[in-house]
């Protein structure tokens, strides 16, 4: 018996330490992104805080307010699950991947209003804007598209988790794969974090 509790023991152990792994990776990813906007920044201030404006401030704060509520979610579910009511994680896995989902659709139509206005790689009208306009869009749209390909992934990994509670194959006695899981989301929101204030609150 206690062979099969160290084994799980150490299972446990070592998937979390893959997972800060994984997630110190990424923040390498992201951290080398914010380092070049910072670069292109100092260089072309005043272009970057006019097309700063150009952004929508209301879908942008809206979005922060929904990643940070679907981060309480996610450890609503993690500590429902842990104190065994597992209707009750559940229920906070499903908002959770909700919340992700609507952050989605919420930059789908800023994204769109963006094309839509001629404002995308390439575009006429952003290559007559000048080169630091140029510069903050391009930046806009590979780091967000990169975040949203990243909260897409979360959200995969969360309703693949939520089978999962259903099933039972995770539940209080193995929660580990649904707090990595968690580790992820919370990874996807902080990085929103930073995302916010440098696009849309540097006017």
């Amino acid at each position: 018996m206690q062979e099969t509790v160290g084994a799980g023991h150490s299972d446990y152990t070592g998937s979390k330490m893959g997972m800060w792994f994984f997630l110190f990776t990424e923040m390498i990813l992201f951290g080398g992104l914010f380092l070049l906007y910072s670069v292109y920044r100092t260089l072309n201030p005043d272009s970057f805080h006019a097309a700063a404006r150009e952004l929508n401030l209301i879908l942008g704060s809206a979005n922060t307010i929904i990643l940070i509520t679907s981060s309480l979610t996610m450890v609503l579910s993690i500590s429902a699950l842990q104190n065994g009511n597992r209707r009750t994680s559940l229920c906070f896995l499903g908002m959770t991947v909700l919340l992700g989902g609507i952050f989605l659709v919420n930059k789908y139509f800023e994204w769109e209003a963006k094309i839509r206005h001629g404002i995308y790689p390439n575009a006429p009208l952003l290559l007559s804007l000048g080169h630091g306009k140029i510069l903050f869009f391009g930046l806009y749209y590979v780091m967000t598209g990169l975040h949203g390909l990243h909260v897409f992934a979360g959200i995969v990994l969360l309703s693949f988790m939520f089978v999962s509670v259903v099933r039972g194959t995770t539940s209080s006695a193995n929660c580990g794969r649904l707090e990595n899981s968690g580790l992820y989301w919370h990874l996807v929101d902080m990085v929103w974090i930073y995302l916010f204030p440098i696009f849309y609150l540097i006017t």
